[in-house]
């Protein structure tokens, strides 16, 4: 009796080695959080973008949880997590109670990832505007325009070619919500038309000479990128779009890659 207990637990002892050993083996880089819930406009493009983001995950061993759930925003979930990606998020998305447990996510010098409507998220929390940067007012119909490269020390902008044709929806914003905006992409609103028409809903004639689609910065003690390109699926399966994204999840997640 005793040579079988001792056998069994020589064998509990392997066991809990080779789970030690597996866990450890698995273990990926970064977590992130996808978050998708809208409570306007909801974008056809949405599992597209998920499905982008995982086959990120995998290509870039990170892991991925996606949620609509907003009871996630929370100390506890939140406390695992490298980045928070709001991608295609509309409208009022977080309770005051999740709101602030997101506000001190951020403070604890975590990361934000805003795709495309994020910026037409939480219109009434001026904390989370700032966090975006720029909110978006209006757009016109979708068409082909050309992108101009602003920084290429930015994770995967070296991939992304200057002047190259993009057919997405083009959004125009308000003025600057925080002042540590550093811009990455522009469009050229000389190569479409940016006339917008929504009637009741209001006209816009684009921003000017200075049309940011994508930038990043510091905030709140947490690091925030935002980029507005991603309305279309195919963009979604843009290997250029890829890397422009992973360039930012990645920067997000760590801190690391801007090039000196």
């Amino acid at each position: 009796m005793k040579t079988s207990g001792i056998k069994i637990q020589c064998r509990i002892l392997i066991f809990m080695f080779v789970s030690l050993f597996s866990a450890v083996t698995v273990a990926q880089q970064f977590n992130v959080l996808l978050f998708t819930k809208t409570s306007g406009w909801h974008h056809k493009a949405i599992p597209a973008g998920v499905a982008n983001i995982e086959a990120l995950a995998k290509e870039h061993h990170f892991n991925m949880v996606w949620h609509e759930d907003a009871s996630h925003f929370n100390d506890k979930f939140l406390a695992d997590i490298d980045v928070v990606i709001f991608m295609m998020t509309t409208g009022d998305v977080l309770n005051e109670e999740q709101q602030a447990a997101f506000t001190r996510y951020i403070q604890s010098g975590k990361g934000f990832v805003g795709i495309h409507s994020a910026s037409d998220t939480e219109y009434e929390w001026p904390w989370f505007q700032k966090l975006v940067g720029r909110t978006f007012v209006i757009h016109p119909i979708v068409q082909t325009a050309r992108l101009n490269v602003v920084n290429t020390k930015f994770p995967g902008m070296n991939q992304v070619p200057n002047n190259i044709l993009w057919t997405d929806e083009w959004y125009d914003f308000g003025d600057e919500n925080s002042k540590n905006l550093n811009y990455l992409l522009t469009v050229d609103e000389k190569s479409y038309s940016t006339h917008s028409d929504w009637g009741n809903g209001g006209t816009g004639d684009g921003m000017g000479e200075f049309h940011p689609i994508a930038w990043y910065q510091n905030f709140d003690g947490g690091r925030s990128f935002y980029t507005a390109l991603g309305h279309i699926n195919a963009v979604h399966n843009n290997p250029i779009f890829k890397q422009h994204l992973y360039g930012g999840i990645y920067w997000a997640a760590t801190g690391k890659g801007i090039l000196e």
